[in-house]
């Protein structure tokens, strides 16, 4: 009898170990489809995507891939995991609010969240930007789009900037015309800005980003 208990109880705890086993595969082909689309799940996600009643058990399952060496994590990043030995292995840049692309904006202050990105950046540091109003939208950023901004403050003529004017920021083409420069929207319905005072470029647009499915919210932050 007891030895019929004992392979009962191996059994059981076999098939565990094989359920255990399968959903953390699940876990570990999610974030790595989201590390391969640019945006690195958090834990939260993980949670609803596998179905966990507590986001503990998805902690926990993405802990064992990190120390079985199947992910890696970037410091306390919310959506820091990344695939390991992968050539151009993304880094991330903070997500700092919302800038105007139609009416001008308050400056830049609030940090939202992060952004994986791919681009190589050197020594110099970047940022991203949430974008609201639909100035710009011809030449391909729509609202709530997220502009990469490689951080610098000059220009060359015809490049798209984040530019502070009057401590307000905007995303614009900087265009010098007759030694003027001015701020070009890529929509015919809003006028060009000509800067009263010297322009302040925060950083040039490198990169569009387009999510239609996952949120850079807040709320996603753990």
């Amino acid at each position: 009898m007891r030895r019929r208990m004992h392979s009962q109880t191996n059994v059981g705890y076999t098939l565990r170990m094989a359920k255990r086993g399968a959903t953390r595969e699940r876990v570990f082909e999610y974030v790595r489809k989201r590390i391969l689309e640019g945006s690195p799940p958090t834990v939260r996600e993980v949670q609803r995507a596998v179905g966990f009643r507590a986001v503990q058990s998805a902690q926990e399952h993405l802990d064992a891939l990190v120390a079985s060496g199947r992910l890696e994590k970037v410091g306390r990043v919310s959506r820091g995991y990344r695939l390991p030995g992968s050539s151009g292995a993304a880094s991330f840049v903070p997500l700092l609010g919302s800038v105007q692309a139609g009416e001008l904006s308050e400056a830049i202050e609030n940090l939202d969240a992060y952004v994986s990105v791919d681009h190589d950046f050197g020594d110099r540091r970047a940022f991203a930007l949430r974008v609201r109003g639909d100035s710009m939208v011809e030449a391909g950023i729509l609202p709530g789009d997220i502009v990469i901004v490689c951080e610098q403050q000059h220009a060359e003529n015809g490049e798209i900037v984040v530019a502070l004017v009057d401590d307000e920021a905007t995303v614009k083409r900087l265009r010098v015309r007759n030694g003027r420069v001015e701020l070009h929207p890529e929509n015919r319905s809003y006028p060009v800005i000509v800067p009263a005072d010297p322009l302040r470029i925060l950083g040039r647009v490198v990169e569009v980003r387009r999510y239609l499915e996952y949120d850079l919210s807040p709320a996603e932050l753990i």
